[in-house]
């Protein structure tokens, strides 16, 4: 009994610290940007760069979180402290330059608060016997993003500023993040499984984990690239099609809503299944959830890749880092979770990248950007499928 209420409350604050890192400090601009358009005067390339400043920002806080020698708790509230701060930030400045530095700053702490709580979360889970809990502590981020979603949209229809809006969001961290208590308590020696949530002072630690597990790696940040296009869009293609804000507003929402629910199923399918397969079947959806508003422009084909693409990118995230934790040798499953949060950084920082250049010099639109993607999803369900 004890056991099961410690992983419940273990998982409940897992939960709630990916829902305020990766909800609010990761994907909140989404929702965010269709109102910075209309009051900010925001345009999609302009947006496309502060999405890419909190791509690179991400990419850089992975690669931290695999090497600083802080522990996971301590970059556990700094990543958390940094988020609600520049969550508030967005909406205290006006001018476009400042909200890249807040936005990639953003990007690092929300790299730290997810890698930071994978390794708590699914090394105390695994101890106490309870790693079947994983799918509650990643469908914070789905939930997040659907109360972010929500938010949003009750704002728009309210008709607040954006900077309100920002400035709203960041109590909301605030409030949230004292729901992560319990993770920052720190093991009084990292025995056991435990030691898998420790940095590894090996130098050769990090050339081991490369070599070791490149096709992972690569698949995981195909991944990124395949999925942070809609991710980032989502709202404004369904924005372009109907005005009425209390339609479009939804296609985020739904995204999160789908995100949450389908962590919490996954966990069926791998008992009968690889972790792999269901990985690579999920990218085969997520791609299909890409192509169709191309063929099909209509807000029910957004709403249908709201749910192909938001039911998908956390289970995938959630079997990356699961795969990655069960891998790696001991005392290296943090290194191994900060490269893939890594290649996923890069995946997805060379998205909005390309549809910035592609949108700016030679006005291509959406469509062909997301065709390369979903190339790259079925690149990455080929490479997982064949080993």
């Amino acid at each position: 009994m004890q056991t099961r209420q410690s992983a419940a409350v273990l998982s409940f604050s897992g939960f709630i610290a990916l829902a305020v890192a990766m909800g609010i400090g990761r994907f909140a601009f989404t929702p965010m940007l269709p109102m910075m358009q209309s009051d900010a005067g925001l345009g999609l390339a302009e947006g496309g760069w502060l999405a890419s400043a909190n791509y690179l920002g991400y990419l850089v806080g992975a690669l931290m979180a695999a090497n600083m020698p802080w522990s996971a708790t301590v970059q556990l509230r700094a990543g958390l402290a940094i988020v609600i701060v520049t969550t508030a930030a967005m909406g205290i400045t006006d001018s476009w330059t400042s909200w890249l530095v807040w936005r990639f700053t953003a990007g690092v702490a929300s790299a730290w608060v997810l890698v930071s709580t994978s390794s708590l979360c699914l090394t105390r889970l695994a101890s106490l016997g309870q790693s079947r809990r994983a799918g509650q502590v990643f469908a914070g981020v789905g939930s997040g993003i659907a109360v972010a979603g929500l938010l949003c949209l009750i704002m728009t229809i309210a008709a607040v500023s954006s900077s309100f809006a920002w400035l709203m969001l960041g109590l909301t961290a605030l409030l949230g993040a004292w729901g992560t208590r319990s993770l920052w308590i720190t093991p009084s020696g990292p025995t056991g499984a435990a030691a898998a949530a420790q940095p590894n002072p090996d130098p050769s630690a990090k050339t081991f984990v490369l070599k070791s597990h490149w096709k992972l790696i690569l698949c995981y940040g195909l991944f990124g690239f395949g999925y942070i296009l809609p991710a980032t869009f989502l709202p404004a293609q369904a924005k372009l099609l109907v005005a009425d804000p209390a339609l479009f507003g939804l296609a985020w929402p739904l995204f999160g809503l789908a995100a949450a629910v389908s962590t919490l199923l996954t966990s069926r399918l791998t008992a009968v299944y690889t972790r792999r397969a269901v990985w690579a079947v999920a990218q085969l959806i997520m791609a299909a959830g890409l192509l169709l508003p191309i063929v099909w422009p209509s807000l029910i084909s957004i709403g249908i890749a709201a749910v192909c693409v938001g039911g998908t990118f956390m289970v995938v995230t959630m079997l990356g880092m699961q795969e990655a934790h069960a891998t790696a040798r001991t005392g290296q499953a943090r290194k191994l979770l900060g490269a893939l949060t890594a290649a996923f950084a890069a995946g997805q920082l060379a998205g909005p990248i390309i549809f910035s250049l592609t949108n700016e010099y030679i006005s291509a639109g959406l469509g062909s950007a997301l065709g390369l993607a979903a190339m790259g999803l079925l690149l990455s369900s080929y490479l997982l499928l064949k080993s």
